[in-house]
Formats: C-alpha cells, sequence, structure tokens
C-alpha cells in the first residue's frame, strides 16, 4: 500500500490535487482514472466515475489497481514516488 501522502503527490501532478477533476480528457478524479480501470479496479462499487467519488474512495480503488496494473498506471507515479510495494500506509 501507498501513503496517502504519496497519493496525494500523484493526485497534485495528474489534477492539481483536484480530487472531483472532470475535465474532458476521458480521466476523472484525483488520480485521472480512464472510466475502464475505474470499473475493472471496483470503483463502480462507489460511483459512477472517479471524480464522483470522495477522495478516500478514490485512493482505495487505486490501491487495488497497482496491485493490478502497478504504478505504470498513473503517468505521475515517478513525480509522486508511487511504487509497486510502496510504504506501509
Amino acid at each position: 500500500a501507498a501513503s496517502v501522502d504519496t497519493w496525494d503527490k500523484v493526485a497534485q501532478c495528474e489534477s492539481s490535487g483536484n480530487w472531483q477533476a472532470n475535465t474532458g480528457n476521458g480521466y476523472f478524479g484525483g488520480l485521472q482514472f480512464s472510466q475502464s480501470s475505474w470499473a475493472a479496479a471496483g470503483g463502480t462499487a462507489y460511483a459512477s466515475r472517479a471524480d464522483l467519488a470522495t477522495k478516500d474512495q478514490q485512493i482505495a480503488v487505486a490501491e487495488k489497481l497497482l496491485k493490478m496494473q502497478g504504478p505504470g498506471a498513473w503517468a505521475c507515479a515517478g513525480a509522486g514516488g508511487l511504487t509497486a510495494g510502496g510504504p506501509a500506509a
């Protein structure tokens, strides 16, 4: 698991820290989930799109996606210090 601080850094890079981001680019929420990734990692149990979910919900889904796809799922993984193992939350 990655720390909330790490996810905050990734979100700062991905969306300028806007957890409700929906800019029309096809990616949603603070961590810029594609709709397919959001659904694949179980996000639709929380909300239909990532930008409609809370920050905590987005992080919970991101943890699942991290296990499924690794840090490469985020363009900003490096900037945020996100790794496959990550520090314990």
